[in-house]
């Protein structure tokens, strides 16, 4: 069995085979995954639910006996051992470490301890499988010293793996809210001119823009808590700001710390920012599209320009085949 798996791998055609199944198969799911995707927010409420019902049943449970504990996610125990041992919060942690997680989305000392557990786990894993691969299973045809230099990329790779999965993350929650925070920010002025306070508004513009984007539902929600408890909601505001990382944002909590400062309507600003927000959506949309004709040229010269040379000269090739 094993020498089957190896002659496999070694198999060129064998592996141009697989690369094509995995091609083929992705190309399915890429047309698939838009009609098979569900309502995010539809999960996450019944997620929020489900686990709201189990806390609650199991504080009661621990009241009946007596017990209190925190409600407060702990990280997973051999992670937070490891983490200890090594003292990797000194060697591997950064300064930023913790604003890029929480404007990835992940709040708390267990998202902390999980990055600097994967940061020092991810190169080995990566060390380990590059040697395995390089040195026992397949080699091609490489010298020890290019194997050598093969193992050490990939050890790099490693180490900078959980930095780009984090950077992923904040990509695509920056997107969704950026997306939607010019909606928000005319929900909001709605509010605003309507007679609402600003946590009032929050609140509502939290319930309503869940469906379009879920990360700015739970920024706002928590800027929201955050103006019920800190005894400044400056702090709020610019917390809001800090999270997301975006300028608009942070524009926005300019303007509602100046007019809970001096007093002045924020109706106008609201107005004022919203439209830009929707200019720079505009302008982002339209940078897209002006990229995208040298993006397909060379999909265009590697897959479109054979098929037609295929079909124009394939009929003269199989007549004068046939003369011949």
């Amino acid at each position: 069995m094993v020498e089957q798996i190896f002659r496999t791998i070694n198999d060129p055609h064998a592996m141009a085979a697989l690369l094509a199944a995995v091609a083929a198969i992705a190309t399915v799911l890429t047309f698939a995954m838009p009609l098979l995707a569900g309502n995010p927010l539809d999960k996450r409420m019944k997620a929020v639910a489900t686990e709201r019902s189990k806390i609650r049943a199991r504080e009661r449970e621990r009241l009946a006996r007596g017990e209190r504990r925190s409600l407060k996610r702990e990280p997973k125990a051999y992670m937070q051992n490891i983490v200890s041992q090594f003292n990797l919060a000194k060697h591997l942690g950064t300064e930023d470490a913790k604003e890029r997680l929480q404007t990835a989305g992940y709040r708390g000392q267990s998202a902390m301890v999980a990055f600097l557990f994967f940061r020092l786990v991810a190169p080995l894993v990566f060390l380990a499988v590059a040697l395995f691969y390089l040195f026992v299973v397949n080699d091609f045809g490489l010298s020890p010293l290019l194997r050598v230099g093969g193992v050490v990329f990939a050890t790099y790779l490693g180490v900078k793996a959980p930095e780009l999965f984090l950077k992923n993350q904040t990509q695509k929650r920056q997107s969704s809210i950026k997306k939607a925070f010019p909606d928000a920010l005319d929900l909001m002025l709605i509010c605003v001119e309507s007679g609402m306070s600003i946590e009032a508004a929050f609140r509502k513009v939290a319930d309503e823009i869940g469906s379009q984007s879920v990360p700015l539902a739970e920024e706002l929600t928590l800027a929201m808590a955050e103006m019920a408890y800190l005894q400044d909601r400056r702090l709020a505001y610019e917390n809001l700001g800090l999270r997301t990382g975006l300028d608009n944002v942070k524009a926005v909590g300019t303007a509602l710390i100046q007019a809970d400062k001096y007093g002045t309507p924020i109706g106008q600003a609201l107005r004022v920012l919203a439209q830009d927000s929707r200019d720079t959506r505009m302008a982002d949309a339209e940078k897209k599209a002006a990229g995208l004709p040298p993006k397909l040229t060379v999909p265009m010269i590697v897959f479109f320009l054979p098929v037609i040379f295929i079909v124009i000269l394939g009929p003269a090739y199989i007549q004068v085949m046939a003369v011949k």
